[in-house]
């Protein structure tokens, strides 16, 4: 159980920001919002009232429709706000585009922005609540929660649990808030990857790195994989894709030859046949599609809390 009722934070800038009690809440608050989206009634008016902007600087599918289905089911008013369809093309500053946003009496405001730190320059400088919903290859704070809560349902109690993040660490914001939420929460945590895409700061975060995907599999209770990034790649790391599928990629063989069922998971887009095999992602292994349905509770979880603190 928690010890607090209230967030220890205005903004929800990323996990390395909360504490365990925090994470522990959100997780709480997220049990019951999962409880409200299985309802035959699924709309609460906690957040009527409120007026929430989603500003997605970046393009998004899963996130950005979490986020407003969310906001929907709280029965807050949204705004949302698309980089390619605004002034930001005409050269607008981000704080001008927030302040005009800010000046229709907004409340809370949901952003990602492909510059690390972008967040934490706003909530510096506005008065609304901040939730990133992704910053560069910073942080994914609601993404590691919604895989923390889904790890939660389907094994049990997080802490001593081996969990392994496997592909584009170097560019991923996904997972350094995983490795930050599931330290805190007691996991032990491995990565593996091809060298050139394992950060060298890595072991200053306490993870180990493993390069052989079967070992990484062998040891671990759930594996999170993680897509190869192309987009945020100015160089070749890996030869060819075909080749980082055939020493990274999992398949059912490999699974299934292993000693141990192993929980898999995937933030998605999934890139089908290079991270994993189309057998894998819709075996009854994978968690991914749960993923989906609990982000829309946790992201209802933090709406909440955050609100609370207005």
């Amino acid at each position: 159980m928690t010890t607090t009722s209230q967030l220890s934070t205005r903004h929800i800038l990323g996990i390395k920001y909360l504490t365990v009690d925090d994470i522990k809440l959100i997780l709480e608050t997220t049990k019951y919002f999962k409880e409200v989206i299985n309802r035959p009634i699924k709309k609460v008016p906690s957040l009527r009232d409120v007026t929430i902007a989603n500003l997605f600087f970046e393009n998004s599918t899963r996130t950005r429709i979490s986020f407003e289905l969310a906001e929907k089911r709280l029965s807050a008013d949204t705004i949302n706000f698309s980089a390619s369809a605004s002034s930001v093309k005409k050269g607008e500053t981000l704080l001008d585009t927030v302040n005009n946003i800010l000046s229709m009496k907004v409340d809370m405001v949901v952003i990602r922005h492909p510059s690390p730190g972008a967040p934490t320059f706003l909530s510096n400088h506005i008065e609304a609540n901040i939730i990133n919903a992704g910053d560069g290859t910073h942080e994914h704070p609601s993404q590691a929660l919604l895989d923390a809560f889904s790890i939660q349902d389907k094994i049990g109690s997080i802490k001593g649990k081996k969990i392994v993040i496997v592909g584009d660490i170097l560019h991923s914001r996904v997972a350094l808030s995983n490795i930050y939420c599931l330290k805190k929460l007691g996991a032990d945590v491995k990565v593996c990857g091809p060298p050139t895409l394992i950060p060298k700061y890595i072991s200053s975060l306490g993870v180990e790195v493993e390069y052989d995907i079967r070992k990484a599999l062998e040891w671990c209770d759930v594996a999170n994989v993680l897509r190869i990034q192309l987009e945020r790649q100015d160089i070749k790391y890996f030869p060819s894709i075909r080749e980082y599928s055939q020493y990274f990629g999992i398949n059912k063989n490999l699974l299934n030859s292993l000693k141990s069922e192993v929980v898999i998971m995937h933030p998605g887009p999934i890139n089908r046949g290079v991270e994993i095999t189309s057998d894998v992602a819709d075996s009854n292994q994978s968690i991914i599609l749960q993923q989906v349905e609990n982000g829309v509770a946790v992201r209802m979880a933090l709406l909440f809390l955050l609100a609370a603190k207005r």
